[in-house]
């Protein structure tokens, strides 16, 4: 089978080997640290890694190493980071503070003050920055520029300023990046942005150099249940634009994508969710539904939804919003038990994760631990399909080489 055959059959709930993903998606990932310590243990040529998304420091998984490590999926990105500049040509050089030179994006601008790392949006020095790597850091956080806000006379507007129609220098960037990555023979997953309902890593607006609107997290969250009338009004025009834009980008690329990233908007906490089932089916689900009924309609891309934490109370909704595929599976949260999981929704939703904990057994385990927890998830998920591998959200900084080639070989080690 071809690597697009092996996801293909995963998303068909059809039994054969277990597809993996790493790099496919920006919550599938892996950081630059352990790109680069993949690719010398493969032997690969030695070169810097390039840094296709700087807000998490995710290295690009490149072709070499696709095929060494037997990933089967290629990524389709936005066209502007995180930060609000192009993603590539990734030609620039940058020596990160723990020493790794890497290749950043041409307009990636970042300034160094008592061991903390600053970036602007759009790569602007004269606006504020919008991001922060602290001091012993690997990643950055977002810097909160809200201004003052009057409640009793909210605009949706303001928190509407980064959408609206596609261009078409997009749709051509589109165009290209989905032909070409189709020809490669793995299954293509897209990101075209745009779909993201209430996602609080993108709130705060990091790409937009004078956000206005509710920016500050901890406020955003509490108009979910305060300012419903305001959140669903941006979200009715969010999907408005969500739609015409959609409809372009298929035009432009058809059914070559075989899943496409529809929101990242978590919740879910370790221990429970940030807000009920109930608010979830009145504020979320009838937008996410529009959205999903028009993809599902017009056509055969699969809808993949990420969410973190313990969210099981959560899944007959996403069923329910047309939800395709959910990520990570984070089965180290309260009631996210991986069997259960599988027996209750697994028929009706595809794992895609959940395949090694990230937060202890990856990153602090021992490689017969490791290659332990990856052949039981792969035994539990893989039962009549509806399983692509790949770790609970993406593989983390300095995460030791032993434990990422434990992983890898298990899942070659279960498909044989």
């Amino acid at each position: 089978m071809t690597s697009r055959e092996k996801i293909q059959n995963a998303l068909n709930h059809q039994s054969g080997p277990v597809p993996i993903d790493f790099g496919g998606g920006p919550t599938s990932g892996i950081h630059v640290t352990c790109v680069e310590q993949l690719r010398e243990y493969y032997g690969l040529e030695k070169r810097p890694v390039k840094v296709v998304e700087p807000y998490q420091m995710l290295g690009l998984v490149e072709d070499d190493l696709r095929e060494a490590t037997g990933v089967d999926t290629v990524m389709v990105c936005p066209q502007k980071t995180m930060f609000g500049f192009d993603v590539a040509p990734l030609e620039k050089s940058w020596t990160t503070p723990w020493g790794q030179e890497v290749l950043v994006s041409t307009d990636f601008n970042v300034e160094e003050i008592n061991g903390e790392v600053l970036i602007y949006p759009e790569g602007d020095r004269t606006a504020e920055p919008s991001g922060k790597m602290p001091a012993g850091g690997y990643f950055f956080d977002t810097i909160c520029r809200q201004e003052e806000i009057d409640e009793d006379h909210l605009n949706p507007e303001d928190n509407l300023e980064e959408f609206g129609p596609v261009s078409d220098e997009e749709i051509a960037y589109f165009r290209k990046e989905v032909e070409e990555k189709a020809k490669s023979g793995r299954a293509v997953f897209a990101n075209f942005g745009g779909t993201a309902l209430g996602d609080i890593g993108l709130v705060p607006a990091p790409f937009l150099k004078k956000p206005k609107g509710i920016r500050d997290v901890s406020e955003w969250y509490m108009a979910t249940l305060t300012q419903q009338e305001y959140v669903h009004a941006i979200f009715e025009k969010q999907v408005e634009y969500a739609l015409g834009n959609l409809e372009k980008i298929h035009a432009a690329v058809g059914d070559a994508v075989d899943a496409m990233y529809l929101c990242g908007t978590d919740f879910g906490t370790q221990s429970g969710t940030f807000c009920s089932p109930e608010t979830f089916k009145e504020l979320w689900l009838p937008h996410y539904k529009v959205m999903t009924d028009w993809i599902h309609t017009n056509t055969a891309w699969n809808v993949f939804k990420h969410s973190c934490g313990a969210v099981e109370s959560f899944m007959e909704h996403f069923i329910a919003a047309g939800i395709d595929i959910i990520n990570p599976v984070q089965c180290s949260a309260a009631g996210m038990d991986a069997r259960l999981l599988k027996e209750r929704y697994g028929d009706r939703l595809v794992f895609w994760g959940g395949g090694i904990d990230t937060q202890n057994v990856l990153p602090f385990g021992t490689p017969e631990e490791v290659r332990a927890q990856t052949l039981e998830r792969c035994e539990i998920f893989s039962e009549n399909g509806g399983f692509v591998f790949n770790a609970i959200h993406n593989v983390q900084a300095l995460t030791p080489i032993e434990n990422l080639v434990a992983m890898i070989d298990a899942v070659k080690e279960f498909n044989r």
